[in-house]
């Protein structure tokens, strides 16, 4: 199931995507831990309508480099509610959205112009022709894979020639800081079983993928997102948090 050539098919299901914001101290009792699939289940009922500052810090560090894409083809790797799809037919790309978790999906689903665009996939084994895409997202997927080298092999044969692949995680230096992979759904707080990747490692398996690096970012939350934490009534946290680096990101260009 999936594409066929330059053709759209629709899904019937959904894939893990993205994170969320929950420092140790600000949780009020030890989080259940949950595997990925059962996670991004329960959180597909409410992930669009939290404001979440990592996912703000890398739209504001990342969409420049959407620019340019018309009548091009996106990609999004594990793209959950669709939000980087959005982005991306607003600049009128040609948009394939592929993930594992069919209730993320189905509110992907639901939103303008993504529906016939969305395919249910492993993003192991993405049911796609080689060189198919001129940009590839992946955000805030790894994390939740080991070993990645399958998946970075992946990403470059869909990608064609001379484009570009977008990779983003969790940073593992705002890890090391304690910082989780979680989410409030009703009084309780959830923690979706993740593994940490550094950067090096990242950028190895790139390599050995085929994949020339064109740039690492390592952006730490700023003033863009206090409104954010003004909200979630944690505006004190953003002075102890704005100097750990929170998301880690990569880009490739296919050689």
């Amino acid at each position: 199931m999936g594409p066929k050539g330059d053709s759209f098919e629709k899904a019937q299901g959904g894939e893990p995507v993205s994170v969320p914001f929950q420092p140790p101290s600000h949780i009020d009792r030890p989080p259940v831990r949950i595997s990925v699939a059962e996670g991004y289940r329960l959180w597909s009922q409410t992930y669009d309508l939290e404001p979440n500052p990592l996912l703000t810090l890398e739209f504001r560090t990342l969409s420049h480099k959407l620019e340019g894409l018309s009548g091009k083809i996106f990609l999004d790797v594990g793209c959950g509610t669709g939000r980087w799809m959005v982005e991306a037919v607003s600049r009128r790309a040609r948009t394939i959205g592929l993930d594992l978790c069919r209730e993320m999906l189905l509110v992907a689903a639901g939103k303008s112009h993504l529906t016939d665009r969305l395919v249910q996939a492993d993003i192991q084994c993405l049911p796609l022709r080689a060189e198919i895409a001129d940009m590839v997202m992946c955000s805030f997927c790894l994390g939740y894979i080991r070993p990645v080298d399958q998946v970075l092999a992946e990403l470059c044969r869909v990608t064609r020639h001379g484009g570009t692949v977008l990779v983003s995680d969790f940073h593992p230096g705002a890890h090391q800081a304690g910082w989780r992979r979680s989410f409030r759904s009703g009084s309780d707080v959830f923690e979706i079983e993740s593994y940490c990747h550094t950067a090096d490692q990242l950028v190895d398996a790139g390599r050995m993928a085929g994949m020339r690096l064109k740039q690492v970012l390592e952006p730490g939350l700023g003033e863009p997102e206090r409104h954010i934490m003004r909200g979630a009534g944690k505006m004190d946290l953003l002075e102890q948090v704005s100097g750990i680096p929170a998301v880690l990101i990569i880009e490739w260009q296919r050689g």
